[in-house]
This record gives C-alpha cells, sequence and structure tokens, in this order.
C-alpha cells in the first residue's frame, strides 16, 4: 500500500517534497529528480527555490516525464521550455544536465529508445515526482497503457487533451501525440511522490490508492512500487475509505523514517 499524507495545502504538501528534495540533494549532490509538468508540481518547484538557495546543485540530474510530439521545442507550452521556465531557471540547475524526450518528428521513431538509454545511464531515477488526470493517467499513460510499458509515443485522448486545453490558445493547438515515460520506466523510481489537489482528482485517486490494479486506471500501477507516497488535500482525499487511518499513520509515523 502506499503511505497517503492528507494535508491541508498545496503549499504544505510543496514544502514535504521540497524538503525531502533537498534532503537527497544534500545526502548525494548529483541526484536524479523525475520532474512532472503541470501545475500539480508547482508547489514543489517554489517551495525549492528557498531550500537550495546556498546549495550547490551543479550536478544535480533531472529527466522529464513527457514531451509533446511535433511541438516547437521553443514553444512557451512545450516541456522543454515548461521545465526550463519552472524549474531549471528558478532552482539554478544545469540546463544540459536535465533531460526531455525528443518530440521532434525526425528521428521519433527512436526517441522512446534513447531516453531509456539516458536514464539507465544515469543510474535511474531517485525520486519522481507525478500528478495524476482526471481519467487516472499518470505521465502520458492513458487508459490501457501496459504496466510493462517503457517510454515511447502515445496518442493522448481526447479528455487529456481537453484538460490541457487550458495551457493553449485554442482546443486544437494541443498536440494528439506525445513521447512519455512508460508505467514500467516509472515504476523503476526509487521513489514515487504522486500529488492531487481538488476534488476533481479525487476519484482517480481513490481508484489509484485503493482500487484494483488495472491497466484501465494507469495510476493504480503505484500499488506496486515498495516506495510509493501519495500526497492530497482533503478534497482529492474525499472518497478514500481508509482516511482515518492515513491520517492517523502519518501523526504517528517515527521521525527517523521520513517522507
Amino acid at each position: 500500500m502506499a503511505e497517503v499524507v492528507i494535508v491541508e495545502s498545496e503549499a504544505e504538501a510543496g514544502a514535504l517534497v521540497a524538503d525531502e528534495i533537498a534532503r537527497r540533494v544534500s545526502a548525494r549532490p548529483d541526484a536524479v529528480l523525475g520532474l512532472a509538468t503541470g501545475s500539480t508540481p508547482l508547489p514543489v518547484y517554489e517551495a525549492l527555490t528557498s531550500r537550495l538557495a546556498g546549495v550547490n546543485v551543479s550536478q544535480v540530474r533531472g529527466f522529464a516525464l513527457d514531451e509533446y510530439v511535433g511541438l516547437d521545442p521553443q514553444h512557451p507550452e512545450s516541456y522543454r521550455s515548461v521545465i526550463h521556465r519552472e524549474v531549471v531557471v528558478p532552482l539554478g540547475l544545469d540546463a544540459d544536465r536535465v533531460q526531455v524526450p525528443d518530440g521532434r518528428l525526425a528521428g521519433i521513431e527512436t526517441a522512446g529508445d534513447e531516453y531509456e538509454r539516458a536514464i539507465r545511464a544515469a543510474g535511474g531515477v531517485d525520486l519522481q515526482i507525478l500528478g495524476i488526470g482526471t481519467d487516472g493517467h499518470i505521465g502520458f499513460n492513458e487508459p490501457g497503457s501496459s504496466f510493462a510499458s517503457l517510454t515511447r509515443v502515445k496518442t493522448l485522448t481526447a479528455q487529456t487533451r481537453a484538460d490541457n486545453a487550458r495551457f493553449f490558445a485554442h482546443p486544437d493547438d494541443v498536440p494528439r501525440h506525445c513521447v512519455t515515460q512508460g508505467l514500467g520506466t516509472i515504476l523503476r523510481a526509487g521513489h514515487l511522490v504522486l500529488l492531487a489537489f481538488g476534488q476533481g482528482k479525487a476519484d482517480a485517486v481513490a481508484g489509484a490508492v485503493e482500487g484494483p490494479l488495472t491497466a484501465m486506471l494507469p495510476g493504480s500501477a503505484i500499488q506496486l512500487h515498495p516506495h510509493a507516497t501519495v500526497i492530497v488535500d482533503a478534497a482529492a482525499a474525499s472518497r478514500l475509505r481508509l482516511a482515518d487511518y492515513y491520517r492517523a499513520a502519518w501523526r504517528d509515523k517515527p521521525d527517523w523514517q521520513g517522507l
């Protein structure tokens, strides 16, 4: 079972994860971070700016979860641009050590295999930040994705494109394909930290944490991981049957165990 932490606010969630990342970077200056995009992880990155102030982060490495296919890398909503804008620059990371899947059409056939090789060459991801879609997807692993899947090109569902349309001038501008780390790739990370906020994520969170293990809800793959932490606000936790237990377990958790 994943550890579930129910917090009062997004800021509290961000502080918890930022503290853990700062601890890891202090212990291992070349720590490998798995970076998610979208609005959900922003409180983590915002809290990290103060946690890492004065810390030598020149050796920290990062791997983004996914990238749109066919979107100009310089487009403000390409995940290369988003990661650079929201993570690399504010945290002072070395841009050359932070990788994003190559979504350019030229060479797209091998983009997934090349990204897998890069992650393995780095020794794997130490801590992977995750969000979850309203349909239960993590990364861009849409419903039906294999739990053994590796980084590859995927077709986005209509729901995912609709959810992401807010970042584009027009819904038709949202790309139809992506390159995403697979569920099997994500499960290789040392520690999974999934964040979710708001009532709209309540069903997906309940399914991922307490529902059956099913490819129709890709987030349920976290049940297979030996160290998965789910951090949610009260609204996102509202459909969890064992919410009282999770609160008690977190309250009584020994300090030495950390996150």
